[in-house]
């Protein structure tokens, strides 16, 4: 029936005050070219298609520009057919001009997309004093464009899926053609296949979905900076990059890869291998100190030196408490002045978050609630909480420590023992893609050691980790 398949297509666009629906008689016979103007590059489609439009209208014939039409050289720019009304409104509404050619259900599409988006800016939460500084934005085409700038070799290799049923985003699987393992590629694809869901509007969304529920640990790292995802991806890994999100999700990881930095390597091996040193050390800290410092001061008493073991019990003479309890309400507290630094507006944030803490805690201490030394335990569990450069598995290492502080508080060295025990055999079990989650230290792969707690140097490391890549061998 004529112009069905236009009513079909203004039908489906129909309440969109923001469209355009630009008619151009040519011979005759009208074609209208359908576009939202927030959303295209006007600039491009004036220049390439309205205006060639508007020469055929003046002087065109009609059955000339329908052959030029279909055999694909009526405008300067590439363009495509698409089979109806249906999906042309949903390119529409992607960003996409779509022509339609008067008395027939032909349509055609041509890539206009231009969402406002912010200028390339340096990364927020992965600072580095040297190296580069740039970042990845919500704009999926300059997070790709700035992959290809770091890697620039036919090799590298882009999947793309489209996820979401009413948001149709755009999901790309990075990798380098060869280098991962063939299992990894497979549950990627296969997850995000089967992905069924209304919308995502986060990296998170996506992976969710891959997620074992039986685990709190990570099993993707996050990053924004494109020189860690190049990094990863000449390691054999695999990077997804979501178009609207700001990030990247790298896989498969370990714990200790989890624990790297971008700035270790762009510092000598020997001060990066002091500072992977300082920051595995206060991770452990993180976890354990206000357990033992409970589990110490209740259950065993004589591991202290006599003065300081003085200095402790003094301190704790007014105190109404039990250690476990003042663990508890001090760490309860910091978490709540650290939640709110992150909600406060950001000029007034850490004012109140730095001063929150230090005139909660002097007060605590006057009034008798909480002892100078539990005070200090906190203080130091909640900078060494600070060092772990992988925002999630920080989160994780903060979770950890109520368990840890009430093994501690009620069994004293046994239940810290036990529950460490228990947390090794988890993560000795957990796997990230099939990668063991403690390699190499269980897997034991020596190789693997000159790139966990020390860095050397680059000469040295001439194969990749076998967690990761089915190839070993770097090229030198």
């Amino acid at each position: 029936m004529k112009g069905t398949a236009l009513d079909i297509l203004k039908q489906q666009l129909k309440d969109s005050p923001d469209l355009v629906c630009q008619p151009f008689l040519i011979d005759g016979r009208t074609c209208t070219l359908f576009y939202i103007p927030s959303i295209v590059d006007q600039a491009m489609l004036q220049k390439n298609i309205a205006r060639f439009l508007l020469a055929e209208s003046r002087t065109g014939s009609w059955d000339a520009f329908r052959r030029n039409l279909q055999q694909g050289n009526a405008f300067p720019v590439v363009y495509h057919s698409i089979s109806g009304p249906e999906e042309a409104s949903v390119l529409v509404v992607q960003g996409k001009a779509v022509l339609h050619v008067d008395q027939t259900d032909d349509f055609y599409y041509f890539d206009t997309v231009q969402y406002q988006k912010r200028s390339i800016a340096e990364s927020q939460n992965e600072l580095v004093v040297t190296g580069p500084q740039e970042a990845f934005i919500e704009d999926i085409q300059s997070n790709l464009s700035l992959l290809r700038h770091k890697i620039r070799h036919p090799k590298l290799k882009m999947k793309e899926y489209t996820i979401g049923d009413y948001t149709n985003t755009l999901v790309y699987v990075v990798y380098i053609e060869g280098m991962p393992k063939n299992e990894v590629l497979a549950e990627i694809d296969s997850k995000l296949q089967s992905l069924s869901i209304d919308g995502i509007f986060g990296i998170g969304y996506v992976v969710e979905h891959f997620k074992e529920s039986s685990t709190p640990f990570p099993i993707f790292q996050y990053t924004e900076r494109p020189d860690a995802v190049a990094a990863s991806l000449l390691e054999g890994r695999v990077c997804i990059l979501m178009d609207g999100a700001p990030n990247a999700v790298i896989a498969p990881v370990t714990l200790f890869s989890l624990l790297q930095a971008s700035e270790d390597y762009f510092q000598s091996p020997f001060a990066a291998s002091w500072i992977r040193t300082i920051r595995f050390a206060f991770s452990l800290l993180s976890i354990l100190l206000p357990s033992l410092y409970v589990a110490i001061t209740t259950f065993h008493p004589q591991v202290l030196p006599a003065h300081l073991l003085i200095t402790i019990a003094s301190a704790r003479e007014r105190i109404p408490f039990s250690a476990l309890t003042e663990a508890l309400l001090m760490e309860l507290t910091f978490e709540a002045l650290r939640e709110a630094g992150m909600r406060i507006p950001k000029p007034v944030g850490q004012t109140v978050s730095i001063i929150g803490g230090i005139v909660i805690g002097q007060a605590a201490v006057q009034a008798g609630i909480v002892s100078a030394p539990m005070v200090i335990v906190v203080s130091i569990t909640g900078v060494a909480s600070y060092i772990i450069p992988h925002l999630e598995l920080g989160l994780i290492f903060r979770m950890l420590r109520f368990p840890f502080l009430i093994l501690g508080g009620s069994m004293g060295l046994i239940g810290i023992f036990a529950g460490t025990f228990v947390l090794y055999a988890h993560l000795v079990h957990l796997r990230s893609f099939g990668a063991p989650y403690l390699q190499p230290v269980a897997p034991l792969v020596l190789s693997d050691w000159k790139d966990t707690l020390l860095r050397l140097s680059s000469a040295l490391m001439n194969k990749r980790s076998s967690a990761f890549s089915r190839i070993r061998h770097r090229r030198r």
